[in-house]
């Protein structure tokens, strides 16, 4: 793209060939719909399948579209964290490949950025009406669950943590993902303890959202996994790994 974008969009994907050729068209629609300087970052996490050449088949035709590779499959979060610190907007995003959530609704995502917010999250709990199609009970019983175990632990005051459906500030991003160490699927209760740890002003937004059979995590095995990944976060931040310095590389024409 010639001129910096002012919005990062980045779609974590594992061998999903046949779903994010749809994903990028409606995330393009709504680009250029709404005349949005945006960028889209796709990072293939070591896809058997095609997805690497259908991503590049997209960005021929489509200069907002880049693909970013991993070096192999390292998880969702190393793939998140990859493509945010790649990603050259002001503000930078990211969304799952089913857009479970509808893409329109990261407007909400960057308002609340307008209005102050370094971080905004979509939640599913906090207005469960905007729900359109609901997981089953089972799912959405342990998702509670996990949550609950997830505000006591890492004492986060969230409703919806786990979410794949947020925004940053380039800086905040940046400060964030440096430190980040979770690289599956329990990354995103990391990330947010990060964030107010650095002393972010996070906000948590309703969105839409509507599940996906299709979904991989296992409950039972990824779930417990995850757990062990809130004792990590813990045992970090005992160590005062979070508390480090880094670096936040500026875009051109941006101010502190």
């Amino acid at each position: 793209m010639s001129k910096s974008p002012k919005y990062s969009i980045v779609i974590p994907a594992f061998n999903e060939s046949g779903r994010i050729p749809a994903t990028l068209d409606s995330i393009l629609a709504c680009i250029r719909s709404r005349g949005w300087q945006a960028e889209v970052i796709v990072v293939n996490d070591g896809s058997t399948d095609s997805t690497a050449q259908v991503v590049r088949e997209v960005a021929r035709r489509a200069p907002e579209v880049r693909l970013v590779e991993n070096p192999g499959n390292h998880g969702k979060g190393y793939s998140v964290r990859n493509g945010m610190m790649q990603a050259q907007g002001e503000v930078v995003m990211f969304t799952d490949s089913d857009l479970s959530a509808p893409i329109e609704e990261a407007e909400l995502l960057f308002d609340a950025i307008r209005k102050g917010a370094d971080i905004a999250i979509g939640s599913r709990w906090l207005e469960r009406g905007r729900q359109t199609h609901r997981q089953p009970l089972y799912r959405q019983i342990f998702g509670r669950c996990f949550n609950g175990v997830t505000r006591m632990v890492m004492r986060l005051p969230f409703a919806d943590t786990q979410c794949g459906f947020k925004a940053f500030t380039r800086s905040a991003a940046q400060t964030v993902f440096q430190l980040q160490t979770i690289e599956r699927w329990g990354f995103d209760p990391e990330i947010l303890f990060i964030a107010l740890k650095r002393g972010f002003h996070v906000v948590e937004v309703p969105v839409s959202w509507a599940h996906d059979e299709r979904t991989r995590m296992s409950y039972l095995k990824d779930g417990m996994k995850m757990l062990e990944e809130l004792l990590i976060i813990r045992w970090n931040a005992l160590l005062g790994r979070y508390n480090r310095k880094v670096e936040t590389r500026m875009q051109a024409g941006e101010s502190r």
